[in-house]
């Protein structure tokens, strides 16, 4: 299948995870993330708000709020742009719908994706050689592709988000695809960069 086939297919398949498996699956990831402690020594971490079947990462957020982790939220860019900007999240309920019906928080402490130290990242599939599908709107391939530059020091980690069934043995890439350090699932973390990650 190309990109758009199995696009459509993955996402199907998201789709039918029932709400309370979403829910609980969200809870299971959290304890992976604890056993795997993914989060010790880092502060700054990107998170995103789940959205149209995505595994439920707010235990997650929670839990790294809890810990004192820096935490925050993409900004979708306006038209014809593609650079995200992250927005810190604070106690003030500025919450607002962007474009594509997504929840987002504003805040006036607003940094690119380079000034974060581990970021969360949405997926529709991922495959065994840590390359993600995403929705097609390239917003985070885009953000990301000074990291092709960059051999030694990258920053931030990149860690996708999905559940098992969204997982498959290859995903169709181009060049500009951005690989993962590793991938989050209810089951298990699957580690695609040995460099980056605690317990390597």
């Amino acid at each position: 299948m190309n990109k758009r086939q199995l696009r459509s297919h993955l996402r199907k398949t998201r789709n039918a995870v029932p709400a309370l498996e979403r829910r609980v699956a969200g809870q299971s990831m959290l304890r992976v993330a604890k056993q795997e402690k993914l989060l010790i020594h880092r502060r700054n971490i990107g998170f995103y708000l789940p959205f149209e079947g995505e595994i439920d990462l707010l235990p997650l957020l929670n839990y790294a709020l809890l810990l004192g982790k820096v935490g925050y939220l993409p900004i979708v860019p306006k038209k014809f742009q593609k650079l995200l900007k992250f927005s810190r999240l604070t106690n003030r309920k500025t919450w607002y719908l962007n474009r594509f019906g997504i929840h987002e928080h504003w805040s006036p402490r607003q940094i690119r994706a380079r000034q974060l130290d581990l970021l969360f990242v949405p997926l529709v599939g991922f495959d065994d050689h840590g390359y993600r599908l995403g929705m097609g709107g390239g917003f985070y391939d885009s953000s990301l592709a000074y990291l092709r530059r960059r051999k030694v020091w990258r920053k931030p980690i990149l860690v996708g988000v999905g559940y098992e069934c969204q997982k498959v043995p290859n995903v169709p890439r181009d060049p500009w695809d951005m690989p993962l350090d590793a991938v989050i699932t209810e089951k298990q973390l699957y580690r695609f960069s040995r460099q980056h990650l605690p317990g390597a």
